[in-house]
C-alpha cells in the first residue's frame, strides 16, 4: 500500500486500485502546519475521542505521542514545503465510529488543546467530515487498516 495526495493505492492481482483518501489537510491548517513544522520539526497528528478536547486533532512532534495496537493510521498528509508527510492517526474505538467518514484537518482562530503544539499560535485545529459516497465506501470497507502495533 502506498499513498499520494489523495489517494491510496493496493497491489491486487494484475494491477493496482486506487482508494479514496480517509483524512486531507484544508489550507489555513496547511499554513499553520508549515509555521509549526519550521519552529518544532516534523509533525504528526492524533484524533481522539477522549477527554480535555473531545474530538479535536492534537498535533505532536513526530513520534511524540506513543502509537500502539490501539491505533489506526488514517494516512499521511502531504504539505507543500513540508519535506516529511505528517502521519494521521485516531484511536481503534473511535475509527469505528468515524469509519463511514472522510475527515478534514483545518486550523481556525483560537485556543487548541492544551497539549498541541498549536495552542500557543491563537489557532486551534479542528475537523471537518462528511460521509463516504456508496462508492468510496464500497472500495473502503474491506480495505486493510494499518495500526500502530
Amino acid at each position: 500500500m502506498f499513498g499520494s495526495r489523495d489517494h491510496l493505492y493496493i497491489a491486487l492481482q494484475g494491477g493496482l486500485m486506487m482508494l479514496p483518501s480517509r483524512v486531507d489537510v484544508a489550507e489555513n491548517a496547511a499554513v499553520l502546519l508549515r509555521k509549526l513544522t519550521t519552529a518544532h520539526g516534523p509533525l504528526m497528528f492524533h484524533q481522539s475521542g477522549g477527554c480535555c478536547d473531545g474530538s479535536s486533532p492534537m498535533c505532536y512532534l513526530a513520534g511524540e505521542f506513543r502509537v500502539g495496537g490501539s491505533d489506526v493510521l488514517l494516512g499521511e498528509l502531504i504539505v507543500d514545503n513540508i519535506a516529511d508527510p505528517i502521519k494521521v492517526w485516531i484511536s481503534l474505538p473511535q475509527f469505528e465510529y468515524w469509519k463511514h467518514t472522510h475527515i478534514t484537518i483545518d486550523a481556525i482562530p483560537g485556543r487548541g488543546g492544551g497539549f498541541s503544539l498549536e495552542s500557543p499560535e491563537g489557532m486551534r485545529f479542528l475537523i471537518h467530515s462528511r460521509l463516504y459516497s456508496d462508492e468510496e465506501w464500497a472500495l473502503l470497507e474491506n480495505a486493510t487498516i494499518v495500526t500502530g502495533a
